[in-house]
């Protein structure tokens, strides 16, 4: 997800999308835990989806 796409979103969906980030993570740790992961790449995208979604939410509080 882009940064653009989250910028337009409000704190609430934002926090939501974190909450369903950290889940989705969680599943590719578990994925990658028992050898069923293919692409190993989404585990640091989804890292990275969260962090900008935290950078966004914090940006939007001090706003």
């Amino acid at each position: 997800m882009k940064a653009n796409e989250m910028t337009a979103m409000t704190k609430e969906q934002l926090e939501e999308k974190v909450k369903e980030l950290k889940s989705q993570l969680f599943s590719l740790r578990f994925q990658l835990a028992t050898g069923q992961l293919q692409n190993t790449m989404q585990i640091s995208e989804t890292k990275r989806d969260i962090a900008r979604c935290k950078t966004i939410l914090r940006q939007k509080e001090q706003a």
